[in-house]
């Protein structure tokens, strides 16, 4: 048997104690799928008194992350801090330095450094881990470096957070609004305190951006990609997506066009038939389209600490076995420029919902605000106006033929100036998915 592979471990949180806790408790298993032991010889975390749940007996402390990454007796740092800079950076480049291969789950640094850290790694040798860094214990990482190298990919799309998918799920299932929704989410653990990042769209970019960039060899661009969040939809958006035959979820795509690649994170109106509308929950999905496989889909837990501690050991094994690919799919050299596309028509219309003021003209604007920007109506639906508060407004629902994001804006700001609207109308992508 080799000789063991020592660990160095920065961040013992949830997702690091359960890492510690699996690699103690499975020692014989994984020794012998890979061929050697593999022991944590060096820990670090902000609080050195807590107990989490594993024997620290013999582990040397590092107080500073980067002097263990620095100076620690390991084989492989295995990065748990988080955060796009600070010491994660710092400690994850000095383990490089060191030629010393680096296992992470650290999304938020791969969208904004990726491409320098892997250039880092290849100038000494080694290289960068990170399957739970995306869609949690999902192994979209290997399948789309590994299993599906000998492909082309077309598209690369799906849910990647599980915050927005659970409360557009209970929302849909409940009839309980997005706050509601929110705030339970919050009391349960699947919400952060500040939950903008989550429900801003935010983390699902980060994780598209490192997908795309394994998706078609490009260089990583997060700040390419369009974001919108779902915290303007509505129970009314949620009804009327049900009565034309959708679901709405958080989606992100990243696709390969004529004149570059698209990269969007949206809220968006899938068929209720279509596999990736039967996501529920927290659950995470992302489905593939390639050249040779055709359509695939993967869905599972994306976050909690044993699903993401799954993905770490899963990397660790991958270097105790010393199988440790280019860290992006391809050597650093070969990773060509992000191309942005042009804006394009979308594929599957849209869906529209204003709160029109009840008088005369009204319908004549809307009709001609559309026509002018050349945008073909399939349906509009114009429900009881309220006339609770002086002058009423009626729900108007409007679902286009394939038009450009850049018509409908276009129609919805002359509709505005034109001041027939109350309020800010309300606009979601609908995406025709298998």
């Amino acid at each position: 048997m080799k000789s063991e592979l020592r660990l160095g471990i920065a961040g013992l949180g949830t997702v690091g104690a359960k890492v510690a806790q699996l690699i103690e408790r499975k020692a014989e298993l994984l020794a012998e799928r890979v061929g050697r032991s593999i022991r944590i010889t060096a820990i670090s975390a902000r609080d050195r008194s807590r107990g989490r749940g594993f024997d620290a007996d013999g582990m040397a402390w590092f107080d500073n992350p980067v002097e263990l990454a620095e100076k620690g007796e390991i084989d492989a740092f295995v990065e748990l801090i988080g955060g796009s800079d600070g010491v994660a950076r710092q400690a994850v480049e000095a383990a490089l330095r060191r030629g010393i291969p680096v296992v992470t789950a650290n999304k938020a640094l791969l969208a904004h450094h990726g491409v320098a850290l892997a250039r880092l790694a290849a100038e000494n040798d080694t290289e960068i881990l990170f399957e739970a860094a995306v869609a949690g214990g999902i192994p979209v990482i290997k399948t789309m470096r590994e299993a599906l190298s000998a492909n082309e990919v077309g598209r690369v799309y799906g849910i990647l957070n599980g915050t927005c998918n659970y409360i557009l799920t209970r929302m849909e299932k409940e009839g309980i609004s997005f706050d509601a929704c929110l705030k339970d989410a919050q009391a349960l653990g699947y919400a952060e305190a500040d939950p903008t990042f989550d429900i801003g769209g935010f983390d699902a970019a980060h994780k598209l951006a490192i997908l795309t960039s394994l998706a078609f060899g490009t260089e990583i661009s997060l700040e390419s990609i369009f974001i919108e969040g779902i915290s303007k939809i509505t129970i009314a958006d949620i009804v009327a997506a049900a009565e034309l035959g959708y679901r709405i979820k958080l989606l992100a795509v990243a696709l390969r066009t004529d004149s570059g690649i698209e990269q969007r994170v949206h809220p968006a109106m899938i068929p209720a038939r279509s596999s990736l509308a039967q996501v529920d929950g927290v659950t995470n999905a992302v489905a593939i389209d390639s050249d040779l496989l055709g359509s695939i889909l993967l869905a599972g837990p994306g976050a909690g600490g044993a699903a993401t501690a799954s993905a770490v050991l899963s990397d660790i094994m991958d270097v105790a076995g010393g199988f440790v690919p280019p860290t992006l799919g391809l050597p650093p050299s070969r990773l060509q420029p992000y191309h942005r596309a042009r804006m394009r028509a979308h594929e599957g219309g849209y869906y529209i919902r204003l709160a029109v003021f009840d008088r005369v003209g009204a319908f004549a604007s809307i009709a001609s605000r559309m026509a002018e920007n050349g945008i073909s109506l399939e349906s509009i639906v114009q429900r009881k106006a309220d006339r609770k508060a002086g002058e009423g407004t009626a729900p108007v629902v409007l679902v286009t033929h394939d038009t450009t994001e850049a018509a409908i804006r276009a129609a919805l700001d002359g509709l505005s100036r034109d001041g027939h609207l109350s309020g800010e109308p309300q606009m979601i992508r609908i995406e025709d998915l298998d």
